[in-house]
């Protein structure tokens, strides 16, 4: 199993650099959203993108998305704690709901999929699996230099 981002399935939708990456995901590998990537997905299509509601839930739908990890108490206290960790307004700009995906990710020994570099760094600092999507630019995320 993959857990994506919500990133990874807006750049699918929308046809961004991602897109290839996430339709092979979606093709070979079972994958999954947190309740919240599915909150934040359709939030996006609704509100920023214009979609119909109804339309962007069947979006989901289709990709067998909607049936997604449930977000627990104990999944939340681990993602507040690995935010805590991590953010910082210009350093480490990570949000609640991708430090939720990164510790699904960690409490079901799978990867993340995501282009974020926020997240891609945290997750990196955690030794939380990954694959690393490309960006919305194209570009594509390097961990930082190991410290001496």
């Amino acid at each position: 199993m993959i857990v994506l981002d919500a990133y990874a399935v807006i750049a699918y939708l929308r046809a961004e650099p991602a897109a290839g990456e996430v339709r092979a995901l979606l093709q070979s590998s079972t994958v999954t959203l947190t309740a919240v990537g599915v909150a934040e997905v359709l939030d996006h299509l609704i509100r920023i993108v214009g979609t119909d509601e109804e339309d962007a839930t069947l979006d989901l739908a289709q990709l067998g998305l909607l049936d997604a990890l449930p977000v627990t108490a104990a999944l939340g206290a681990t993602a507040g704690r690995l935010r805590a960790r991590h953010y910082h307004r210009t350093r480490c700009n990570v949000s609640m709901a991708d430090c939720i995906a990164a510790e699904a990710a960690r409490s079901q020994e799978e990867p993340l999929a995501t282009s974020d570099p926020d997240l891609l760094t945290v997750c990196h600092l955690e030794n939380i699996g990954t694959v690393v999507l490309a960006g919305s630019d194209g570009s594509i995320w390097t961990p930082p230099p190991a410290r001496a």
